[in-house]
């Protein structure tokens, strides 16, 4: 691993600058898409589009992929191992601890090394929002420790608005990337169907001072169709189906490539606007999910044995769930359940062609069933309110393959075939109105299974650290307790708001050095056991803002410090240094620009264990230009935009093993709606 050095004293006396200015505004409830997270039952939303066409000029990158767009997000960072495919985190926590849905599906990634997260095979064309929530607020979505996000796919609502379409294109200088699309959607009062089709294509991108991160290019596809049909006033059904493949993704964080990640992933479902009593909207979702993922390393030089290692995952699944109105109350209730089998393997090909292949069982057919029964009571008293929720529910493992079961029980002689858990969560958030002053405050508790990988994971080579690692399945359950606050003062012009969360993490599941054992990797520094800390605790403070100037012109900022230790008080991994976020924004006459600075300390919290190495302090300045025309009835929206503008060379604490961020990148891009 390397550590980037880097000369960014413009930019960041510009970001001082500007910073100072932005330090008494908030970023809630904004315009622009990439901080539009309103407040919705203490729960964040970040709007994409919202079913009337092509809502780009919202936005501050459009067909920008949508690792970008969530990063764009006051709540989610990303864990970089490529130019795609980045895994979101929330609260300095990864995957394991979030539930992650796409339109309350649940789907799991089909890839020992996480380069598949769920995030990966949707897009922003066919997304109309994400909802996140942060710890318990989360758990509508699943069995989660960190929070939650739901991607909710854009869909027709039976308007008779008959044909309407779009097409779209895009280019980006820095990765030569490529980017056509288009949507063809029907619409009256009985039956809507909505289609949308992207491509993207891009090549190695270059860092700052053009240098060539190499296997960093990839090819994505994507294509998905909502329909809806009613059958009566209050009663309809649904059904969506989606295919994503990506060919030819580097990773150049790791030592393999991706050939192939498909995904096929289909619902159909139903809704009744009306039930029994007070009971209403009532929705029926049964789904199916196949994920093929495909590591290789053929196109890599220099390589001592070959690999192969395929991964599958399919899910199926339902949810149900209805409301209820009373009084003071607002119900919610959630009855889910899934099906899941996790199956991954690993060929090596000894440079000597008279050897045999070796060959193991990296996921040994884990089949996974959770049954989880969600509510939630959301009280209305005038000035205040308060949610109370609860989950609870069944969540077993087995491992159905005889030959990963007996590999397991090399380190585990005396492991049960099956483990059950029974999880629990409880969340109670108060929410009080005082004149301008909005006073947010929970408390939450929350269980987790651990993950394939951590459960059941045989001999998984983490880049990262550079270490082996073996799952165990007698884990224990990890648990939470988490406390969060917020102080919002907000007038018409002016909004400033500060937050905090701490969350005390019991069992904390991490990998240990046991030196007994022999690596399997060749140039490994030895092999870890997922195992369980005594607790870990996560500290997260933020403060933010916004002002308008004018109509037109509009400052937003933002800054947030992170800690996070274990029980010795050594430093987690992960775990965000200081950063901030602020932009100067224009919308007059259809004409929309933007300033924006975005930035990071000095990584001084990390911990070589982990593989971490110090990240230095850098600050990135970027701007875009938008304009939209109308002909007859129809739009055309164009916008160009500059990133990373001074051509800064930095990486940030999520980039697996440093790799540098991308340099100087002119983008632009041509949304053309037909109505």
């Amino acid at each position: 691993m390397r550590l980037f050095k880097q000369n960014c004293s413009s930019s960041t006396m510009f970001a001082g600058f500007l910073m100072g200015s932005l330090l008494s505004v908030s970023t809630q409830a904004q315009e622009r898409v990439s901080d539009s997270l309103g407040l919705i039952n203490l729960s964040e939303v970040v709007v994409i589009k919202a079913n009337d066409g092509l809502d780009h000029q919202k936005q501050q990158k459009p067909l920008s992929t949508l690792d970008e767009f969530l990063e764009s997000s006051r709540s989610i960072k990303m864990v970089k191992r490529g130019a795609y495919a980045w895994e979101p985190t929330m609260n300095d926590m990864a995957s394991e601890r979030l539930a992650i849905t796409i339109d309350g599906m649940q789907i799991f990634g089909a890839c020992t090394d996480k380069m598949d997260p769920i995030t990966s095979y949707v897009d922003v064309s066919n997304l109309s929002e994400a909802q996140i929530g942060s710890g318990q607020q989360g758990a509508a979505f699943g069995n989660t420790i960190g929070g939650g996000i739901n991607l909710k796919l854009d869909k027709g609502n039976f308007k008779p608005t008959g044909w309407n379409g779009s097409l779209e294109t895009g280019y980006e200088t820095n990765n030569k990337m490529r980017v056509f699309g288009g949507e063809l959607n029907y619409s009256d009062e009985k039956f809507y169907v909505n289609t949308d089709v992207i491509y993207r294509k891009a090549d190695n991108y270059k860092a700052g001072s053009n240098e060539e991160v190499k296997y960093s290019q990839f090819e994505k596809y994507n294509f998905s169709v909502n329909t809806g049909l009613k059958l009566s006033d209050d009663k309809s059904i649904a059904a969506t189906l989606i295919y994503d493949e990506a060919r030819d993704v580097g990773y150049p964080a790791l030592t393999m490539d991706v050939s192939l990640a498909r995904a096929i992933i289909g619902s159909v479902s139903y809704h009744q606007d009306t039930l029994f009593g007070k009971f209403n909207n009532w929705e029926t979702k049964v789904y199916y999910n196949d994920i093929e993922h495909v590591m290789d390393d053929t196109t890599r030089p220099d390589v001592v044995i070959h690999m192969d290692m395929p991964g599958w995952s399919e899910t199926g699944g339902f949810y149900t769930q209805a409301y209820l109105n009373k009084e003071k109350h607002d119900f919610m209730f959630k009855l889910d359940g899934y099906y899941n089998k996790s199956y991954a393997e690993m060929t090596m090909y000894p440079v000597n062609p008279n050897e045999q292949p070796m060959f193991m069982l990296t996921w040994p057919d884990v089949r996974t069933k959770d049954l989880g029964f969600y509510a939630e009571d959301h009280i209305d008293f005038g000035k205040s309110s308060l949610k109370l929720s609860t989950r609870l529910s069944y969540h077993a493992n087995s491992v159905e393959d005889e030959f990963g079961l007996n590999s397991l029980k090399i380190f585990y002689p005396n492991m049960d075939k099956t483990n059950t858990r029974f999880l629990k969560s409880f969340s109670a958030q108060y929410h009080y109105m005082l004149n301008d002053f909005h006073i947010h405050g929970g408390v939450s508790y929350g269980e987790r299974a651990p993950s394939v990988s951590e459960g059941y994971g045989f001999y998984l080579f983490n880049s990262f650290d550079n270490h082996d690692y073996i799952g165990d399945p007698d884990l224990y359950t990890e648990s939470s307790a988490d406390v969060n606050l917020s102080l919002t003062y907000k007038r018409p012009i002016f909004e400033i708001t500060v937050s905090a969360n701490y969350f005390r993490i019991s069992d904390y599941i991490i990998g240990k050095i046991d030196p007994s054992l022999s690596i399997m990797t060749i140039g490994a520094s030895g092999v870890k056991i997922y195992s369980n800390l005594d607790y870990a605790q996560l500290f997260n403070t933020s403060l933010s803002g916004r002002y308008s100037i004018s109509n037109a012109f509009k400052l937003t900022g933002s800054i947030s410090y992170h800690r996070g230790v274990d029980n010795d008080s050594e430093n987690l991994p992960l775990i965000s240094p200081l950063s901030y976020r602020s932009a100067l924004e224009f919308y007059k006459n259809q004409f929309s620009a933007s300033l924006s600075v975005d930035g990071a300390g000095e990584q001084i919290n990390y911990n070589p264990a982990y593989g971490e190495t110090k990240t230095a302090a850098y600050a990135i300045l970027s701007a875009s230009f938008g304009k939209r025309f109308f002909i007859n009835n129809n739009d055309l929206f164009v916008k160009a935009g500059i990133q990373n503008i001074l051509d800064t060379h930095y990486s940030s604490y999520t980039d697996w093993n440093n790799i540098p961020r991308m340099g100087r990148n002119i983008y632009a891009t041509i949304s053309y709606s037909i109505n």
